[in-house]
């Protein structure tokens, strides 16, 4: 769960669009490759994917410390994986809001629903449309999101779908033999069974959740307009921290900004496109949180242990520390007037943002002209600056989020394990002296 949404790319990407294609860099080997790089990172498609999946399971690979642990977080990182890259467009854009969501609509409404339901529930109460069809637009924009529960409650179900992995290709349940941390590889029967029992029923609830929101979804989206408390519920639930912010009567701007930002669970406009937001990245993480913990503790102390020393950590970077990282290193650049064509602040002093890969032609055409030079010597340049603004924090997030983060949790488990171990055996060794015959002086003489 490791910077799913990469660190030089807002949440705010579009989830079902692909970029129009920019032509290749005809230039030395190196800005090619760092030309590929940026692209790679710009690409929405299945490179993404690819590359995302890449980034978390690699340094994982190179830590593995069994087969059995190399093959069930291969299983976790790409099922995982898939499920962030390719959910939000399934669910989102095919799934609800072209098919299911718009064949409840009344056949003169349809394409009216379909085109307005990725404006905002503010954007919508300020349109010139009747109060019938606003309402009608925030209750189905309210049924999409019930329906898209799907999305979390796979990644709350997906630690179970990997123990239950573990043990039907492995047979293996105890932790301590994933970790290759018990040289006497015992296996208790019992605690098998209960891993696949407790495995099997999160697994159905779970199937049963996903199409029972799907249908309160549906029935929101067809009748819920008729009902004020379905409307009002309906933006309660695509605007939490408005509500809340409402409720308590918040004066604060911060909070209030902080509550909208990291508490809307409605999907962001983006050029008319359903695109995720910081409230649905952070839902999903922290529901993924609960549900690695759930699973962990099924198979010992120690692996729940593990998880409660990385996961929280990859949760808060991934809401919070990717973000705050980037725009860290791009005010640093900006404060010392580097990269001056690419970084560039707003009217009110903020870091704009950062052209893509496509505009850098238009802007070396520009330097060109400027300063008297070829064009491909400025795009060269650009695509160099970019890459560093792009590769800082993706290094970062690779070594210090990936390899540091999962070396230093693995030790932590070892270490665990050792002290464990040490104590067990020193428990031991106080009980057989307590109840030694020879120590209560029974010793038997010899006759």
């Amino acid at each position: 769960m490791i910077a799913r949404i990469n660190n030089n790319t807002s949440v705010t990407s579009k989830i079902n669009v692909k970029p129009p294609k920019t032509p290749s860099f005809q230039g030395a080997g190196s800005v090619k490759f760092l030309d590929a790089f940026i692209k790679s990172q710009e690409n929405l498609s299945s490179t993404r994917f690819i590359q995302g999946t890449m980034t978390n399971w690699f340094p994982k690979a190179v830590l593995s410390r069994s087969l059995v642990d190399f093959c069930e977080f291969s299983f976790l990182e790409f099922l995982e994986s898939g499920l962030f890259y390719f959910a939000a467009p399934f669910f989102g854009e095919h799934l609800y809001r072209n098919k299911l969501f718009k064949a409840v609509q009344p056949k003169k409404l349809k394409n009216q629903i379909t085109k307005n339901v990725s404006k905002s529930v503010e954007e919508i109460q300020k349109s010139a449309l009747t109060t019938s069809r606003k309402n009608r637009l925030i209750t189905t924009k309210g049924g999409i999101l019930l329906g898209c529960l799907a999305v979390p409650a796979l990644e709350y179900s997906i630690g179970f779908a990997k123990n239950l992995f573990t043990l039907k290709v492995f047979k293996v349940s105890n932790f301590d033999n994933v970790a290759n941390l018990n040289h006497d590889k015992k296996e208790d029967s019992a605690q098998q069974k209960r891993v696949e029992s407790h495995s099997k029923k999160v697994l159905l609830k779970t199937g049963l959740l996903i199409p029972t929101a799907i249908a309160g979804g549906l029935a929101l989206a067809r009748y819920g307009y008729k009902s004020p408390l379905a409307v009002k519920a309906s933006k309660a639930l695509l605007e939490p921290g408005a509500a809340i912010s409402k409720l308590f009567n918040i004066k604060s701007q911060k909070t209030n900004k902080f509550l909208k930002e990291y508490l809307k669970l409605d999907f962001v406009n983006n050029n008319g496109k359903l695109s995720l937001s910081k409230g649905q990245l952070a839902a999903t993480c922290i529901t993924g949180l609960f549900g690695y913990s759930a699973a962990s503790k099924d198979r010992g102390k120690l692996d729940f242990y593990e998880t409660w020393t990385r996961v929280p950590l990859v949760v808060l970077y991934t809401i919070f520390g990717s973000s705050l990282l980037d725009g860290g290193f791009k005010k640093i650049l900006a404060n010392k007037g580097k990269f001056p064509e690419l970084i560039k602040r707003n009217t009110d002093g903020t870091i704009a943002d950062i052209p893509s890969r496509k505009d850098l032609p238009a802007i070396a055409d520009r330097l060109s002209k400027l300063n008297k030079t070829a064009k491909d010597v400025e795009l060269a340049k650009l695509i160099k600056q970019k890459a560093i603004i792009t590769g800082v924090p993706y290094a970062f997030s690779l070594l210090a989020m990936g390899f540091t983060l999962s070396a230093v949790s693995r030790a932590w488990t070892k270490y665990r394990y050792n002290h464990q171990a040490k104590n067990q055996t020193q428990s031991a060794a106080t009980n057989y002296v307590k109840f030694s015959p020879v120590f209560e002086g029974f010793r038997t003489k010899k006759v």
